[in-house]
């Protein structure tokens, strides 16, 4: 759901964290046991005093690693093993399946109340198709990783964060399909910022999605393109405002 920088982040913004470590995953690891990666690889980094997972937790080559079983080596090791349970909303866990489903169906705002957070992705700005040029607002068309989570096409409300600012932003995530229906091309992410005057090419961004708009569409011309793109930044403008906000609690022109 994260991308590995916005995921370490995120993980050393938690007090206490004191050390983050990202290992390939690859094929040799995949098909290490978990006792050997406990002993080995973890015990190679760490002085290992207490394991804390979730109580699904499975972990080594065919997930033979549960709590239960890892509990068993700490006994031998001398480490703790704490399960978590997993966080229940609305009868069920919390998990990034049940996340992804809702991504998937366009609910941000249900994801939101799960994440604790809204759900965004990163990617480079790069050059588009220029459309919406015209329109008198700064678009930014964002390359994302095929690995990250985009939300089902459509239109929404969010924002573009780069640096210390984030600007509020209609984002139409989608096929390219304005002028021909049965010509569509490859998935994109285009947003409209609003309050912005800068050039953001070839940077790295932030895009948070905020709210539901509206299902992509097709249009007969370039004035009813327009008209459907004004009235969706006249929204974000009503909803969210018009101007930068400083990610260090300051607005921003």
């Amino acid at each position: 759901l994260l991308a590995d920088e916005s995921r370490l982040r995120a993980l050393r913004s938690i007090e206490g964290v004191d050390r983050v470590i990202v290992l390939d995953f690859t094929a040799e690891l995949a098909a290490l046991p978990y006792e050997r990666f406990v002993r080995e690889t973890l015990g190679a980094v760490v002085d290992l005093d207490t394991i804390v997972v979730g109580s699904d937790f499975r972990l080594g080559a065919g997930g033979a690693g549960t709590v239960d079983a890892l509990s068993e080596l700490g006994c031998i090791d001398g480490f703790d093993v704490i399960g978590m349970e997993l966080l229940d909303e609305g009868g069920a866990p919390v998990t990034a399946t049940r996340i992804r489903r809702l991504l998937g169906e366009g609910r941000v705002e249900a994801a939101a109340g799960l994440l604790g957070r809204c759900h965004m992705v990163s990617g480079e700005v790069v050059h588009g198709r220029g459309e919406g040029t015209g329109f008198g607002f700064p678009t930014a068309n964002v390359s994302v990783p095929t690995e990250l989570c985009l939300p089902a096409e459509g239109v929404y409300a969010g924002y573009v964060a780069h640096g210390d600012t984030a600007w509020p932003a209609a984002i139409n995530v989608g096929k390219p399909r304005s002028f021909s229906p049965g010509e569509e091309g490859a998935p994109f992410l285009e947003a409209t910022l609003l309050g912005f005057g800068g050039d953001l090419y070839g940077a790295s961004v932030d895009v948070v999605f905020a709210r539901w708009l509206r299902a992509p569409r097709s249009f007969s011309s370039v004035e009813e393109l327009e008209e459907v793109v004004l009235g969706n930044v006249s929204w974000v403008r009503a909803t969210l405002g018009e101007r930068g906000i400083s990610l260090r609690g300051e607005a921003s022109a």
